[in-house]
């Protein structure tokens, strides 16, 4: 067969592939074509659900009727006897009825206390292997939360093995003044439905409602303990802020001063301006700004002052016309500089080796120091000062 017939078949078949809507006329492709040629089903219709029946509306009808008036059982055992059982059993469980009155017959029995006269015979035997442990005492600043619950429950599966081993065993349980946090929580509480502050009461009136507020919250965490069942003897129940551990406090302090662990020195401290008064590492939160940033500043005059903008100064080089210019955040602390810092390989600085600058405000000398670990030469002007006791 010669080219031009094989080109005229390949054109014929191209023309009998072009399929047209029947009605339209425009052309469409095959599978649309298909799809008219091929019959319509027809939609069944969706039948409605037969209504209930009258048995099953009764019935349903009859279990709401039950579950509504299941009885709830209220225990009746007088405090501290033991649990009343005889022909009381739910038919679902009811962990308020199950769990009433077993705690207070425990303790008035006597069972999480140790016993004393067996301890000192193990004494004078030589036999000292007694478990004593002191529950962690929480603070006072609220009620307990889930992590105390699975403290409590860890400590009590421990405390009950050792005490099944034989052993002489003491769980002591108390709570923690928590000084600062406390604090803290009574002045905002005052500040919300008084609106008033610590001043305005005075130091006597405020020390009352922290007192206040102590009896309040220790109430509720002993309460809580309590009712996890939980196998610490109550009669040693203890108050950090009470008066013999207060001694003990105080003797510890004198000890670690004599001892040289404890002093009074100028250091730098992290101050609370909420709370006037310094704080500890761990009650501080530090916040990373990417730029200029307007934020509260408590007991201060404005509103809002601004952080995270970077100023620039100038220090005169000495035996020089020249300045090196640094860039800072804290602008203020310029006064207790001792040194500027260059990276060894920045072109821009490489003359000022062992020079040294100064301070426009204060008779000192500065030196230029070289430093290729802390000094980024693509960060500001890429000089860095050096000022110590300024930041934790």
């Amino acid at each position: 067969m010669s080219e031009s017939s094989n080109t005229n078949l390949s054109e014929e078949t191209k023309e009998k592939e072009k399929f047209y809507h029947p009605e339209t006329g425009e052309q469409i492709s095959k599978n649309a074509y298909k799809k008219l040629l091929a019959p319509k089903k027809e939609k069944k219709e969706k039948l409605p659900p037969p209504p209930p029946s009258e048995n099953k509306e009764k019935k349903d009808k009859k279990d709401k009727k039950e579950k509504k008036e299941e009885e709830i059982f209220i225990d009746q055992t007088p405090n501290g006897d033991k649990k009343i059982l005889e022909n009381i059993f739910p038919s679902t469980y009811q962990p308020k009825y199950v769990e009433s009155a077993w705690q207070s017959w425990w303790e008035k029995s006597g069972f999480y206390a140790p016993n004393m006269e067996e301890a000192r015979k193990k004494a004078k035997a030589g036999n000292n292997d007694n478990f004593i442990m002191v529950l962690p005492p929480p603070n006072v600043t609220g009620s307990l939360h889930l992590g105390h619950a699975l403290t409590v429950s860890l400590e009590d599966c421990i405390t009950r093995y050792n005490r099944m081993m034989g052993k002489i065993t003491l769980w002591v349980p108390g709570t923690d003044h928590a000084g600062i946090a406390t604090q803290s929580v009574v002045e905002k509480r005052l500040k919300k439905e008084s609106n008033l502050t610590k001043y305005d009461l005075g130091r006597e009136k405020f020390v009352d409602k922290v007192w206040e507020w102590k009896n309040t919250y220790a109430n509720k965490i002993t309460q809580q303990i309590r009712s996890m069942g939980t196998s610490v003897n109550w009669d040693r129940e203890y108050f950090s802020m009470d008066s013999n551990l207060s001694r003990a406090v105080t003797e510890a302090f004198v000890r670690f001063h004599k001892d040289g662990l404890l002093y009074r020195d100028t250091r730098l401290i992290n101050w609370s301006c909420a709370l006037q008064s310094a704080i500890s590492e761990i009650e501080v939160d530090f916040m990373d700004l990417e730029g200029r940033t307007l934020l509260p500043v408590p007991n201060h005059k404005y509103e809002k002052y601004e952080f995270g903008v970077i100023s620039s100064f100038a220090y005169k080089v000495i035996d020089s016309d020249e300045e090196l210019i640094v860039a800072t955040t804290r602008l203020e602390t310029m006064l207790g500089d001792t040194a500027v810092a260059i990276h060894p390989d920045d072109p821009r600085y490489k003359h000022l080796h062992g020079k040294f600058l100064k301070h426009p405000f204060v008779d000192r000398k500065i030196p230029i120091v070289l430093d290729n670990v802390l000094v980024d030469m693509n960060f500001g002007t890429g000089a860095v000062k050096v000022t110590p006791a300024h930041d934790p």
